[in-house]
């Protein structure tokens, strides 16, 4: 009898493996089939080439990686993991092409085609500091930084912070902080491992910027897995007892790939901010629906639509600003770029009339324009009460 119990419970093991496995394939095959045809940029786009005076204004941003050097030519970081190292890039960019009916086109999918690199040097620890500040002293600006998501290599990832620097204009030192990311559709679980490797650092980085830039503004926007980096980081850093570095930090995390249930404890141990945290969802993200149906079809917090109650719960809690930006256009198929072209739109609408409200907590559905359509935790507060 105990034998025809194991026996029972090792073909129901077996049985529901195999079901794991095809529904993880599936939904892996799915995901390959949307990335398939979006163009990689690859080492040789990041060569310097010299170009002519004048033209649109350079970008100069600056890259921490804990990727390890990689063997492409010319040499970039690759998958492999390493100690932090430091880079500043230059880039020149493209002039767009116009459209048929006089509209400028807007973000390219692959933004390597928007950006020609026309400088490249790598950098100490102490030299990285200096030329942030310098930089960040010239024109008072805010020190904004990028934490990538899922799938990535880091020329891909230099080129998409020189697109949301373009986006948002002139405002920040743009520093994107770059994880060792398999930069594969089937890496899922190896980049989670990746992105969990690299945490100690993104948080030695942030207390670095903080304690050498008390005075300028600091912004943290992680996208996709880089937002449960971003969380887990915050998270780390209030339980070491760093209040001094999170509660200052202006907080974005666009298409957050955390599940519902760990946001939330993550955001009681973060607590709320002085200005309170930002929170892109769309629930048409493609990316976001394979990564719940690979972890056992749990809600991303960035698929999940502006009326959940748990997200809603969560944000009314901790004090923060949920935008609903699902009728922003996207660069792809898979709507998990949105935040490029939020980014632009966000700094028109928070000069407008409503700017006020958009830095206050509450939850905010944008339309295709950026136009807000509901006002702070009105929608929540309904929601909340079943009307």
């Amino acid at each position: 009898m105990k034998n025809s119990s194991l026996s029972q419970s090792s073909d129901r093991f077996r049985a529901l493996a195999c079901w794991r496995r095809r529904a993880g394939s599936a939904s892996l095959i799915l995901l390959m089939a949307l990335s398939g045809c979006a163009a990689r940029p690859g080492p040789e786009t990041l060569q310097p080439v010299v170009q002519p005076a004048g033209g649109p204004v350079p970008i100069t941003l600056f890259a921490v990686t804990d990727r390890a050097p990689g063997a492409g030519t010319p040499p970039v970081p690759g998958s492999g993991r390493g100690d932090a190292s430091y880079e500043q890039l230059m880039f020149q960019p493209r002039p767009k092409p116009s459209q048929n009916d006089g509209k400028v086109s807007g973000p390219d999918a692959d933004p390597s085609k928007d950006f020609v690199t026309t400088g490249r040097r790598l950098m100490s620890a102490p030299a990285f500091d200096a030329e942030v500040a310098r930089l960040a002293r010239s024109r008072d600006k805010t020190i904004m930084v990028f934490v990538h998501g899922y799938n990535y290599n880091y020329q891909e990832a230099v080129f998409r912070v020189a697109q949301l620097s373009a986006e948002t204009g002139e405002g920040a030192v743009p520093i994107l902080f770059s994880w060792p990311s398999d930069a594969r559709a089937t890496g899922y679980l190896a980049d989670r491992d990746g992105a969990t490797y690299a945490r100690d650092d993104l948080a030695r980085l942030l207390i670095r910027l903080s304690e050498g830039h008390g005075e300028r503004q600091i912004a943290v926007v992680g996208h996709s897995m880089g937002a449960w980096l971003v969380m887990e980081t915050l998270r780390q850093l209030r339980l070491q007892g760093r209040g001094d570095v999170v509660d200052p930090l202006r907080v974005v995390l666009a298409a957050p790939d955390i599940d519902m249930d760990v946001f939330r404890r993550q955001s009681e141990v973060v607590g709320p901010l002085r200005t309170p945290m930002a929170v892109l969802v769309s629930s048409d993200d493609r990316v976001l629906g394979v990564s719940g149906s690979l972890s056992g079809g749990r809600l991303r917090v960035g698929n999940a639509p502006l009326n959940d109650p748990r997200l809603l719960a969560v944000a009314e809690q901790n004090g923060m600003r949920i935008f609903d930006i699902t009728a922003v256009p996207a660069t792809d198929a898979l709507n998990h770029d949105r935040y490029i072209g939020f980014a632009a739109r966000y700094a028109a609408a928070a000069e407008d009339h409503h700017g006020g409200g958009l830095r206050r907590a509450g939850t905010y559905l944008l339309d295709a324009t950026g136009r807000i359509l509901s006002s702070p935790f009105d929608a929540a507060s309904r929601a909340l009460g079943g009307s």
